[in-house]
């Protein structure tokens, strides 16, 4: 009898172990799925955030003839003028990185000083055919028009 009993408890433990390894799968597959979920949500927000700073700067300063495209070094650079001032918001790809500073509009840029908007290998601006342009960046493609050069006023 005592040798059921004795086999009774190593299933018994048998059982748990199992119960227990099945646990810690669980726990450590959990883990790894909500790293994976909350890393994606991340790159997300920040390649939404990318291009949304963009067409904000855009938007806000929309008054006629303040946005252009420049070419420094063959690089392209959104200049976003600050009204009647002489002084503009440039945009541009500095290293992997996508900058802005504030300096004359036509003045040399300063990519030292700049502030990083956020990490990327590719900036293009486009014009279209309709009078809009297209930035695209490693996030995707924003598309902005200038209501401005349309005769709309910009807080319309």
């Amino acid at each position: 009898m005592r040798r059921s009993g004795g086999l009774a408890g190593i299933y018994t433990m048998a059982v748990a172990g199992v119960f227990l390894a099945g646990f810690f799968l669980t726990v450590v597959f959990g883990a790894q799925t909500y790293r994976e979920i909350a890393e994606g949500q991340s790159r997300n927000n920040e390649a939404r955030a990318l291009l949304s700073y963009i067409s904000t700067c855009v938007r806000m300063n929309d008054t006629p003839g303040a946005v252009r495209v420049s070419r420094e070094e063959g690089e392209p650079v959104l200049v976003i003028a600050d009204g009647q001032s002489g002084y503009a918001i440039r945009i541009y790809r500095y290293g992997d990185s996508l900058v802005e500073d504030y300096g004359e509009a036509d003045g040399a840029l300063y990519p030292d000083m700049a502030q990083v908007i956020g990490e990327t290998e590719e900036f293009r601006i486009e014009e279209l055919e309709n009078g809009a342009y297209a930035v695209v960046t490693d996030a995707g493609r924003v598309l902005f028009g200038l209501r401005s050069e349309k005769g709309v006023a910009a807080d319309d």
